[in-house]
């Protein structure tokens, strides 16, 4: 049985659980897993592309004609070339041997293109065959059959001119095209039984583009629960909607290849996450953001309404909200320096970094953070499952949608009532229609929101005592939208009017 990809023994009748607890895999409570039976009905001539393992790290091959004398001997016998190891390297070439082939080799010059791979003979003779790889184009008498090149390079091209003489092949795998595949199972029930020869997949890992620093931080925000959710599919890609509407930048024009990650950065559908399931042309309102570094399976597999349990590489720097000393113990391990601006005691919490996103602090090495005294970063509670489309807009003004605190400049404050205006007018372009409106009274430190019932709609307020008559902006019960609640009430009754307030969101684990 294999858990994402690694060997692992299981008695019979293990559950997917089991194999989750037994392998240590990442996994998210409430996320697919993917379960792809083993089936003896691919036919090898069916594998166009071939993922060959190294020291180094991956190569795809394509095979160029599967009727050709070498492709057949290797879509035969591709498992006896793991564990040969780099012979030799030139300006032209590089190769992996020896080892014995069938096959004739022939004393004349072979035209090979850059990236094609074939079967080098030394001296001639079939017991000092090599594995060929072409670093440019060029014409040279290698031993080779009569038919030459039989693959070439698709992937992991930057590879070949790395290698060094303690480098080996570990593992070379057929990439097997799904119409071709074996039937498989995505569930979310942990405990569904196994069988010997499955393969879980409970994960995928997505390797973060450096040329997309801002499109990261969208797709942080994306997935700030861990959870890719396919709202759509099609045979060329799966797609999450969650943040449809916001803009990202664009930054990186590139093709997409299977396993590609991309956002729409302009027109229908802005903001919407793809990830490919094929290939596509380069396009300038596609900016590819990642690419899928483990469980391109998982990609295939899932459909809508699943959620895909998610890992980057790199991870998000995640040091908005605590203090300064937290911060510097994590960044060292990473070897980044950290500069305190504003307010500087050991009891401020972190409220701004600049460079604000994670590739960019990680190139420069370096971050200056604002801080601000504790007493004005107030944890809150959010009621996502009452008042959806208003947190939307809230979260879009105070600056939460991509980061895990937001500022809220006080505007006024009389009797029992705080008014807040966020710097963002979001009110501009996001409708506030009436959600989750008040009923009977106001609760003291219910947060609510004016909606477009009324002129001031987009005023955030809150009340530290029950009120029968309004609601927490001073609206009547109708205008008023409420969205959450203050969970430190004493530090919120200390603010003033020239205080900003950061809210800092609390998830449901941290309330509970």
């Amino acid at each position: 049985m294999l858990v994402n990809g690694e060997k692992l023994s299981l008695p019979d009748g293990a559950t997917v659980q089991t194999a989750i607890d037994t392998a240590e895999a990442p996994y998210k409570i409430g996320a697919s897993v993917g379960i792809l039976k083993k089936s003896e009905s691919v036919r090898s001539e069916s594998v166009r592309e071939y993922r060959v393992k190294t020291t180094k790290g991956e190569l795809r091959l394509e095979i160029i004609d599967h009727l050709s004398a070498s492709a057949r001997r290797w879509m035969e016998g591709f498992k006896q070339y793991e564990g040969i190891s780099l012979r030799w390297g030139s300006k032209d070439a590089t190769a992996f041997g020896p080892f014995s082939e069938s096959l004739k080799p022939e004393r004349n010059s072979t035209k090979l293109d850059k990236y094609d791979v074939l079967f080098s003979a030394g001296g001639y003779n079939p017991s000092n065959f090599h594995l060929l790889f072409s670093l440019a184009e060029h014409s040279a008498d290698y031993g080779a059959p009569v038919d030459g090149p039989f693959a070439r390079v698709v992937g992991g091209k930057k590879l070949l001119t790395s290698f060094e003489r303690s480098d080996r092949i570990l593992e070379i795998e057929p990439v097997i095209e799904w119409q071709e595949s074996a039937k498989h199972l995505v569930t979310d029930d942990t405990s569904t039984t196994l069988e010997d020869g499955d393969g879980l997949f409970t994960f995928i890992k997505v390797k973060l583009a450096l040329e997309s620093p801002e499109g990261a931080e969208f797709f942080f925000g994306l997935i700030k629960d861990g959870l890719f959710k396919v709202d759509d599919e099609s045979s060329s890609f799966i797609s999450d909607n969650s943040l449809k509407g916001e803009i990202c930048s664009f930054e990186n024009f590139e093709a997409r290849k299977d396993g590609a990650v991309w956002v729409r950065t302009a027109g229908y559908g802005t903001g919407k996450v793809f990830i490919s399931r094929d290939e596509r042309a380069a396009s300038v309102v596609h900016s590819v953001i990642g690419h899928i570094e483990q469980g391109i399976e998982l990609i295939h597999m899932a459909g809508r309404d699943h959620s895909i349990f998610v890992k980057t590489n790199p991870a998000p720097i995640n040091i908005l909200g605590i203090g300064f000393k937290e911060a510097e113990k994590h960044l060292e391990g990473l070897g980044i320096e950290l500069v305190r601006e504003g307010y500087k005691e050991d009891d401020s919490n972190i409220v701004k970094l600049n460079p604000s996103s994670t590739i960019d602090i990680l190139l420069a090495k370096k971050v200056i953070a604002t801080g601000a005294p504790d007493s004005l970063v107030i944890r809150v509670e959010l009621y996502d499952d009452l008042a959806p489309k208003t947190l939307d807009f809230f979260r879009h003004a105070v600056g939460l949608t991509f980061r895990p605190i937001g500022t809220l400049p006080v505007m006024m404050i009389y009797e029992d009532t705080y008014l807040f205006k966020a710097a963002k007018s979001a009110e501009k372009y996001k409708e506030i229609l009436p959600e989750n409106v008040l009923v009977d009274k106001t609760k003291a430190f219910e947060i609510g929101i004016t909606n477009q019932a009324a002129k001031r709609m987009g005023i955030v307020g809150v009340k530290t005592e029950d009120d029968d008559l309004f609601g927490p902006t001073g609206e009547k019960f109708s205008s008023t939208n409420i969205i959450g609640k203050i969970l430190e009430p004493e530090k919120f009754k200390a603010l003033t009017e020239k205080d900003t307030m950061y809210v800092l969101e609390s998830n449901k684990e941290e309330i509970e």
